[in-house]
């Protein structure tokens, strides 16, 4: 899929919570406790800074997350905090994890194994070619 291990949990917490792109914004702090809280366990900080990402048209072609709200600027403002901000995920997202429940890709465990995620996601967009890739985990994507 190409992505980077938290844009993954996050699109999977989206998805799971459904966050879809045909229903209502919501909170990006419920969006962040959700991913934390059940896939990532890292500082909300990182979480939140990947779905501020995902929703900036300047960041990527292809925006994975539809934000509302004050998402920053391409002259380096920084988004408002996630208690202001409200996101779904977009229509290219929702074909990322459109056969998540047709069993095409592996779960595993999560890091308390309590839940399940997907190893990868079975995406029907080339997310990788697309948007391209960036940063220190460029090679788990």
């Amino acid at each position: 899929d190409g992505l980077k291990p938290v844009h993954r949990r996050v699109l999977f917490a989206m998805h799971e919570g459904g966050n879809a792109y045909n229903k209502p914004y919501r909170k990006s702090a419920r969006i962040v406790g959700d991913v934390i809280g059940k896939y990532h366990p890292h500082g909300d900080s990182a979480v939140y800074d990947t779905l501020v990402r995902m929703a900036q048209p300047f960041s990527l072609r292809y925006m994975l997350v539809d934000g509302q709200g004050n998402f920053g600027s391409i002259d380096g403002d920084a988004a408002a905090a996630m208690r202001y901000t409200e996101a779904r995920m977009t229509k290219i997202a929702h074909e990322l994890l459109a056969d998540l429940d047709k069993e095409t890709v592996n779960f595993v465990p999560n890091y308390d194994g309590s839940e399940q995620i997907p190893e990868v996601l079975p995406t029907k967009v080339p997310a990788l070619l697309v948007n391209g890739s960036s940063g220190i985990a460029v090679g788990m994507a």
